[in-house]
């Protein structure tokens, strides 16, 4: 990279990435818990993935019953700590609260559930559930990300051995890694692993299946597998430069954010991000936060194709992003490093059978954009070299085939959740595959 940004003080990194919702006190949690009207029917509880019982919790919060509410929550979700502070509540829970409808601000459910678990984590997790006797039987979870997390702790309550593969020295997957840290924090993710180690289950870390262990080895071992295993590498631009020093995926550079070691985090001084996904605005407001004097994203179909929710959005054209809409990516330009991006306008096409439209190339309007540093983040490719390993498991596009009852795909030992069967949802969903996969397993074990 030709041109680095200098380098921040130590408190203005702090206050760069401060959290963007910071923590409700005992008395604004008390306040905000008496706004609640209890919905007999609880739309808030319907849109929540995990189905948490939201008014229950919020209910013992008012009666400073924490412990009981805490228990409330984590029955339904044992990653509730990320989905407090990562969820996207606007859309969710929130998004359904009966009291938008009266024109009122929503139940602030996202911060009162944190409330609740950081009270539980500053008591040191007190045992709130109790586990079923041993049954003998163990399963293999590949991958320590939230839903092999949410399948291992049900399993362990169920009374089944289990043990966690994760193939990187830091257990927790996404949460751990791949979530901006002004919405969480890496020890977040790192207490929520710990409170699933407490049921008993056995994290193996730096052991990759299929590198370090073989798949068989596990098949063979293990009465059931559970593949919570994500996707894996980001999606290639395929234009010619790729290859230059200053082009990284979105996912790679958000690691390196990610470690809190934000001087050592090299970032250029005018920042292109291609793609408008929700990982693609986290990617720039961290460049942005990191000193990047303009950050430009690139997105070949119009604002309203873009897949990054609307608050994501807003926060970016806060930071001062630049959103290049209707704008493809054709190669990128430097001799040893990268000095800039060529692009070409696009304009819509004709819609196809299910009313989405395409986008075709304007002859004569390339231009360039002067960057020094690229950040992918138009995606991520499925893992079929391992699954194609596996028999009888399949893929579909970007996703396993499964029995959407049972978690089963179509070999019955093996299960599967999370973004590698949807292909890349919220942590919500991967916490709920992940529960509901482990009552798959204990229905085909206990057969």
């Amino acid at each position: 990279m030709k041109n680095i940004v200098s380098k921040l003080t130590l408190e203005q990194y702090e206050k760069n990435f401060q959290e963007l919702h910071p923590p409700l006190s005992y008395g604004s949690a008390k306040a905000e818990s008496s706004r609640c009207l209890y919905c007999y029917d609880s739309p808030c509880m319907k849109a929540c993935p995990t189905h948490i019982d939201i008014s229950e919790f919020i209910k013992k919060i008012s009666t400073d019953n924490l412990l009981g509410s805490a228990k409330t929550i984590l029955k339904s979700n044992w990653v509730a700590l990320t989905c407090a502070k990562a969820c996207p509540v606007a859309v969710l829970c929130e998004g359904a609260c009966v009291l938008n409808e009266k024109g009122d601000k929503p139940i602030e459910i996202g911060r009162l559930q944190r409330y609740v678990i950081d009270n539980y984590f500053s008591l040191g997790m007190p045992a709130l559930f109790s586990k079923k006797p041993s049954n003998g039987k163990k399963v293999a979870i590949i991958g320590s990300g939230p839903s092999g997390l949410s399948c291992g702790a049900e399993l362990a309550l169920l009374g089944y051995n289990v043990t966690i593969f994760e193939q990187s020295e830091t257990p927790g997957g996404l949460n751990t890694w791949g979530i901006a840290p002004y919405k969480m924090r890496k020890q977040d993710a790192l207490n929520e692993v710990e409170l699933v180690k407490n049921f008993g289950v056995n994290i193996k870390t730096g052991v990759g299946v299929g590198t370090d262990i073989p798949f068989n080895e596990l098949y063979k071992n293990f009465d059931a597998v559970f593949l919570g295993i994500g996707l894996g590498e980001s999606h290639a631009l395929s234009v010619n430069g790729e290859e230059l020093p200053g082009v990284i995926s979105a996912l790679d550079f958000i690691e390196q954010v990610k470690t809190e070691d934000w001087s050592s985090v090299p970032v250029g001084k005018r920042v292109a991000i291609i793609g408008a996904g929700n990982t693609s605005i986290d990617a720039a407001t961290e460049a942005k936060r990191l000193g990047a004097e303009e950050v430009i994203v690139i997105y070949r179909r119009s604002s309203q194709d873009m897949s990054a929710y609307n608050f994501e959005f807003n926060l970016a054209k806060k930071d001062g992003i630049i959103f290049h809409f209707l704008t493809a990516p054709e190669k990128i330009v430097g001799k040893k490093f990268v000095e800039g991006i060529e692009c070409i306008r696009m304009e819509p096409g004709k819609p196809d059978s299910k009313g989405k439209r395409s986008v075709l190339p304007v002859p004569g309007t390339e231009f360039i954009i002067p960057v020094d540093m690229v950040i992918k983040a138009i995606g991520q490719e499925a893992q079929n070299d391992f699954i194609s390993t596996i028999p009888d498991v399949k893929f579909v596009g970007r996703k396993i085939q499964i029995n959407s009852d049972t978690y089963q795909t179509g070999n019955p030992k093996v299960f599967a959740g999370g973004d590698c069967i949807n292909g890349g949802k919220e942590v919500v969903n991967a916490a709920y595959d992940g529960k509901m996969a482990a009552y798959g397993i204990d229905k085909f074990l206990g057969k």
